[in-house]
């Protein structure tokens, strides 16, 4: 099993910038892919920005430039770091662990936390 415990989140105005943290304990194994997603009310949860083991990265269109992602392998932790904070990034943000084992495709998620952007 897999644990991920998320923190960060937080009110911030437009323009200003968070940084979530997502820990991860117990089994992970390696290659593994751990992302975040997010979900405004009403909508469906939504890719934002994923990493490989190997630190390749993937962003969804809407936060390249403004959004970083970064892992510590050491630390099992994965990082999202958002710059120029606009009112439609406001969701919950959920980290995710995806892995493989024995050939079947396994999904972790956190518990999610909260970003809320607004003057």
């Amino acid at each position: 099993q897999v644990q991920l415990v998320e923190s960060g989140g937080g009110l911030v105005q437009p323009g200003g910038s968070l940084r979530l943290s997502c820990a991860a304990s117990g089994s992970l194994f390696s290659p593994n892919v751990m992302g975040w997603y997010r979900q405004a009310p009403g909508k469906q949860r939504d890719l934002v920005a994923t990493i490989t083991s190997g630190g390749r990265t993937n962003y969804e269109d809407s936060v390249k430039g403004r959004f970083t992602i970064s892992r510590d392998n050491a630390k099992n932790t994965v990082y999202l770091q958002m710059n120029s904070l606009k009112p439609e990034d406001a969701a919950v943000y959920y980290c995710n662990v995806h892995l493989t084992r024995w050939g079947i495709p396994i999904d972790y998620w956190g518990q999610g936390t909260q970003v809320t952007v607004s003057s």
